[in-house]
């Protein structure tokens, strides 16, 4: 007969991105009374990193855990971006119940549906969120209609049909069973009592062989690599010779010296572990994720997790440009392959090879994933050139493939005809329009991924803002022929090395948009500005104003200079073009040209037009 542990229950929080997973387990932590009343915490305290906490979203699964009545509850916030899908899925692997949370006005979205469908394939038990019951335009009840549509189209058994469901206010910390926000209690009490009565207890099996398996991997510069996990059977201990099953096989024996448990935001060591417990382990050289540990005597594989593969490429390299060392403190190909193997310690969905003296690809699962490591190495002092994302092509039964992405958009009606124009001009193909009624339409497409890269902007230009995108990976497919989603305008390139000057831009602006503000300093091939037509054209901004002794008649005119586009890192790389770098400092990012030299670019053109001859 099996037994229960009644005194535990695991759960993740899952949910598209921005419908409030990370603001609901604040508010569970703070009402659970695991801190002390004149304890400083912070909003989201679980968006530990700097970007986490600046863009208003999770990048990396976070373990926290709670006591309410005797039990302790693991919980498991999880990223809601497609590009960190993968790590979504592991984690439904270390958990008995999920709580799905979903705005109580934008419904279900791309990403819902990804983690729910995961969710029921692992035959997890559900408890529904609807959250932001006090949100404008809220619209509850027809919420959980699409909530339950959703199970039933992705085949959804009886069981899992019976879900309960919370309505909820994240940020206020309040909750109820009725749809009325009128009705809602001041505490998420009802959520705890619905996570003991509705998520299966972990079977206690502790007096069994040991078996646990490595999740989610954390990296510290004293005890290196830590395995994230859960015991899936059996008692884990400090001091424990064990053997560590790779993927591939391989057996290792190793001596745990360190394991850890969760409370709050605090890891607190620990001396054992037993079966249903998610725990770190440290000690145990080059850990991976789906590692199993078990007894020397008794080495039992668990099946190994599933790791996405990249979709997307770029090429780092040492910056070479005028410029080069000028911003950064780690300038050199050492340091730079250093730090990227530093990103691999923690990061499985990242590929990283050489590609020559001073650059490498590195893949991984998206433009976000990407531009995250990026952004991080310029903060902490990197200076870099990255190339333009590339997508990964697959050969599949002898076909070239390539991802595609499903594609939901929300927009305003008279903005509809310019989205599906644009999305067709990308080689998207329409599954389906829903108007409901409120003035926005509901859009859905299978888009090639390249397609997407840089589709971002011209989006929101179209629909001035107002339109929502959202997309996730559906599959791989044969490729689309054809140019798909290159840019439509050249580009205005620097002629000359100096500081840009009010008159130079002056008598430049009317060729296009200017990147850059007076007195920035730019080189020979940086990139300054957009041509309004569709070659690119060199210019000078660096030119000043010739000095005379003749009083000019428009002399004390005061010269109106448009505002510059300045881009954020993730615009640069989706503005990029195939001959171009985007030139990352902890100062600056700079657009330029491959080659610096115009007559050299003339030279090379020529030769590429003639090969293709």
């Amino acid at each position: 007969m099996t037994t229960e542990r009644a005194d535990l229950r695991n759960i993740a929080i899952i949910a598209h991105v921005d419908h409030g997973k990370t603001t609901l387990v604040d508010q569970l932590l703070k009402q659970s009374g695991i801190f002390r009343t004149n304890e400083q915490v912070e909003e989201r305290a679980m968006d530990s990193d700097d970007i986490e906490r600046e863009r208003g979203i999770t990048i990396l699964a976070k373990n926290t855990a709670i006591k309410y009545k005797d039990t302790k509850i693991n919980i498991l916030d999880t990223p809601g971006h497609a590009d960190f899908g993968g790590e979504v899925e592991r984690i439904l692997k270390m958990v008995d119940g999920v709580i799905l949370v979903v705005d109580s006005y934008e419904g279900c979205m791309p990403q819902t549906r990804f983690v729910l469908k995961k969710a029921l394939e692992e035959n997890i038990k559900p408890i529904v969120v609807v959250n932001k019951i006090d949100r404008e335009f809220a619209r509850p009840e027809e919420v959980v209609d699409e909530v339950l549509e959703l199970f039933i189209e992705l085949d959804a058994n009886d069981e899992q049909l019976e879900f309960p469901v919370i309505y909820a206010s994240g940020f206020n910390g309040t909750a109820s069973l009725s749809p009325d926000p009128a009705d809602q209690e001041d505490t998420l009490e009802v959520l705890y009592d619905a996570i003991l009565e509705n998520i299966p207890a972990p079977i206690d099996n502790h007096d069994e062989p040991l078996q646990f398996q490595v999740s989610l991997l954390d990296y510290s510069d004293y005890v290196g690599r830590i395995g994230i996990g859960r015991v899936f059977r059996g008692t884990i201990k400090v001091g424990q010779q064990v053997s560590v099953i790779k993927r591939d096989g391989t057996i290792n024996n190793f001596r745990i010296t360190k394991l850890s448990g969760f409370l709050g935001l605090k890891r607190v060591e620990i001396q054992e572990a037993y079966a249903g417990d998610l725990v770190a382990v440290s000690g145990i050289e080059g850990i991976d994720v789906s590692d199993t540990i078990c007894p020397v005597e008794h080495p039992e594989a668990l099946p190994t997790l599933h790791i996405d593969e990249p979709t997307l490429q770029m090429q780092f390299l040492v910056n070479n440009s005028p410029f080069a060392g000028r911003e950064g403190k780690w300038v050199t190909a050492s340091k730079i392959e250093e730090r990227l193997n530093q990103q691999l310690q923690t990061d499985v969905s990242l590929r990283v090879e050489s590609s020559g003296a001073d650059s490498w690809i590195v893949s991984g699962r998206g433009e976000l994933h990407l531009s995250i490591l990026i952004e991080n190495m310029r903060r902490e002092g990197y200076e870099l050139q990255v190339s333009k994302p590339q997508v990964v092509v697959r050969e599949i039964d002898g076909v070239k493939c390539e991802p595609i992405e499903r594609v939901q958009i929300e927009v305003p009606e008279e903005h509809t005809g310019s989205v599906i124009e644009s999305i067709g001009q990308r080689k998207g193909e329409m599954i389906d329009m829903i108007n409901n009624g409120t003035g926005t339409v509901r859009l859905l497409f299978n888009v090639p991924a390249r397609g997407l890269i840089g589709y971002t902007t011209e989006f929101l230009t179209l629909t001035r803002g107002y339109g929502i995108l959202n997309h996730t990976f559906e599959s791989y497919q044969p490729m689309v022929t054809g140019n798909v989603g290159e840019r439509a305008h050249g580009v205005l390139v620097s002629m000359e090395n100096g500081k840009a000057t009010p008159y130079g831009i002056l008598h430049v602006e009317e060729r296009g948009t200017i990147f850059v503000e007076p007195g920035t300093e730019v080189y020979e091939g940086m990139i300054v500005g957009e041509n309004s037509r569709d070659n690119d054209l060199t210019v000078n901004l660096t030119r000043a104003k010739q000095m005379t002794n003749i009083r000019s008649a428009t002399k004390d005119q005061t010269v109106n200079i448009k505002k510059p586009r300045i881009m954020t890192l993730e615009e640069s790389l989706q503005y990029l073009n195939d001959d171009e770098y985007c030139e990352v400092t902890p100062l600056s990012i700079r657009l330029r040209k491959k080659i610096l030299g115009k007559s050299e670019r003339d030279r090379a053109a020529k030769r590429a037009q003639k090969n293709k001859e």
